[in-house]
C-alpha cells in the first residue's frame, strides 16, 4: 500500500500590528501615523518534514482585520490539497485563486482580495523553497526557464510580452549565473535606506540618521516629501549637507500631488539633485506619470509599491511613464506576478528597485531582486533594494545589511516566518502588548 500523500491541513491567520505610529516610524505626507501591520497566514501540513508555509499582506493598521478576513475567504481552496503537487506546480493554485469568479468580482486582480491571494501564494512558495532546501532566490534562479514561464499568467500581457519572449529572456539571463551567485554570496546586493527620511522626524534625528547611513556604507538615502514645500526644502538642504554631493538622494511624495503640482514641487527641489521622485501622483494615473517624467527630467520618476497588478505595470512601461520600476512583494498576486513584472521590466530595459518600507517587506523582496540579478538582468547597476531599520527582530531569518548591501539569505524558504513570541505579543487586539495597552488606556480614562 502506498503512503497517504501529505495534505494542507490548516490555514491559520493572525492580525499582527506594531505601534510604529508612536515614534512616527514610517510617517509620510499621505500616511502620517502608520502602525505597521501584517495580515499573516501559516499553511500547516501533515507531512513528516514538519515544514510550514508562511506569508503575509502588509497594511498600516486599521483594516488589517479586513485583510485577514480576505485571506480566510481563500481557505477552501487550500485545505486538503496535495503538498507534493502544490510545491511541484504552484501555478495551479494561483490559477484557482485568480479564477474564483465570485471572489474575482471583488477585484478583479486588485485590492484587498488580490493582496490576500498574494499572501497565500507567497506562503506556498515559502513552503516549496523549504521543501527544496533552498532560499527562494536560489530556487527561482536554479529553476528551469520553461518551468518558470509556466508559473506566470500571461493573460493581458501578450501585446507587450509573450511566453516565448520571456523564455528567451530567461535563457539569456541565466548565462553566467554561477559566477553571479558566487559574487552575490560574497558581496551581497546594494541597498539604500529610508530610515533617516520619515516625515515626522525632526532635523536632529534626520541629521543623525543620515550621517549614520553614510558611515554604514549606504550610497543612497531617501526622504519623504510633499506636505509643505518650505519644510521639504529645509530638510533636503539638511540631508544634502550631511551626505555630501556624491551620494544619491531620492525623494518620495507618496501620491500626494496632482500632476501639475508634482511638476512644480519637483522642480523646486531640483537644486538638491534628487535622483528620483517617487509616487509623485496617483499610482493609477499612467498618463500623469508620463507627463511628470517628461517635465522633471533629468530627475527620474519611480513608482510601483501601490501598482495593483502586472497589467498596470505593463501600461506604465508601454507609455514611457517611469524610469524605475518598484515592485512590492506583498501588493500584487505573489511570486509569479512579480516574476511577470520583472520580465516586463527586463523587456523594456528599465531597472527594478523594490519597495520595502514596512514590516517584513525587506525580508521578502530581497529574494526577488537577487533572482533578477542572478538569472535575468545580470546586473546591479542602478539597482538598489530599499532598506528600513524597523521590526526585523521579529523574524526568524531577518535581513542582514553589511556595508550598505543585503547579505544573500542562505536559510531555506522566503524569510517570511515570524517569531512565535512576536505573534503572541502583537496579535490584535488580544495579544500581550495590545491587551496591556488597552488596560493602560482604561486606567487613564478612569483616573
Amino acid at each position: 500500500m502506498s503512503p497517504t500523500p501529505a495534505r494542507i491541513t490548516a490555514v491559520d491567520t493572525h492580525d499582527i500590528r506594531f505601534p510604529t505610529s508612536r515614534e512616527l516610524d514610517g510617517s509620510d505626507a499621505m500616511n502620517p501615523d502608520p502602525d505597521y501591520s501584517a495580515a499573516y497566514v501559516v499553511l500547516r501540513t501533515d507531512a513528516a518534514d514538519g515544514h510550514e508555509g508562511h506569508g503575509f499582506a502588509f497594511t498600516i493598521g486599521r483594516g488589517n482585520d479586513v485583510q485577514v478576513a480576505a485571506i480566510d475567504a481563500l481557505r477552501g481552496h487550500l485545505l486538503g490539497r496535495s503538498v507534493d503537487d502544490l510545491c511541484a506546480d504552484p501555478s495551479t493554485l494561483n490559477r484557482d485563486l485568480i479564477g474564483d469568479s465570485q471572489l474575482r468580482w471583488l477585484g478583479p486582480e486588485k485590492g484587498v482580495m488580490h493582496m490576500a491571494i498574494g499572501a497565500v501564494v507567497n506562503a506556498v512558495w515559502d513552503l516549496a523553497a523549504k521543501r527544496a532546501g533552498l532560499p527562494l532566490w536560489r530556487l527561482l534562479a536554479e529553476a528551469e526557464p520553461e518551468w518558470l514561464v509556466r508559473q506566470i499568467d500571461f493573460r493581458y500581457l501578450t501585446d507587450a510580452l509573450t511566453p516565448e519572449e520571456a523564455l528567451t529572456l530567461l535563457r539569456q539571463g541565466g548565462q553566467g549565473a554561477e559566477e553571479r551567485t558566487a559574487r552575490l554570496l560574497e558581496r551581497g546586493y546594494p541597498a539604500y535606506t529610508t530610515s533617516p527620511g520619515w516625515l515626522g522626524y525632526d532635523d536632529d534625528k534626520l541629521t543623525r540618521l543620515a550621517a549614520q547611513a553614510v558611515a554604514d556604507g549606504f550610497r543612497q538615502i531617501k526622504l519623504k516629501v510633499g506636505a509643505d514645500l518650505d519644510d521639504d526644502i529645509r530638510r533636503c538642504r539638511v540631508a544634502r549637507s550631511v551626505i555630501g554631493p556624491d551620494l544619491r538622494m531620492a525623494v518620495d511624495a507618496n501620491q500626494r500631488w496632482d500632476v501639475d503640482e508634482a511638476i512644480r514641487w519637483t522642480k523646486a527641489l531640483a537644486e538638491f539633485d534628487p535622483y528620483w521622485i517617487e509616487e509623485p501622483t496617483s499610482p493609477d494615473d499612467i498618463l500623469g506619470h508620463a507627463a511628470v517624467r517628461r517635465a522633471v527630467a533629468p530627475v527620474k520618476v519611480a513608482t510601483g509599491e501601490h501598482v495593483q497588478n502586472r497589467i498596470v505595470f505593463k501600461q506604465l512601461l508601454q507609455a514611457g511613464a517611469l524610469d524605475v520600476v518598484q515592485i512590492d512583494a506583498a501588493r500584487v498576486g505573489g511570486v509569479p506576478e512579480n516574476l511577470a513584472i520583472l520580465l516586463l521590466a527586463a523587456k523594456f530595459g528599465v531597472p527594478v528597485c523594490p519597495h520595502a518600507g514596512g514590516v517584513g517587506l525587506c525580508e521578502l523582496v530581497q529574494h526577488l531582486s537577487m533572482f533578477d540579478y542572478v538569472a535575468l538582468s545580470g546586473t546591479t547597476e542602478d539597482r538598489v533594494i530599499e532598506y528600513v531599520d524597523h521590526l526585523h527582530d521579529h523574524f526568524l531569518d531577518p535581513v542582514v545589511i553589511r556595508e550598505g548591501h543585503y547579505t544573500a539569505p542562505t536559510a531555506p524558504g522566503f524569510s517570511a516566518a515570524m517569531r512565535p513570541e512576536s505573534l503572541a505579543r502583537y496579535t490584535y487586539p488580544g495579544g500581550e502588548f495590545w491587551a496591556a495597552d488597552l488596560d493602560e488606556r482604561k486606567k487613564g480614562q478612569s483616573a
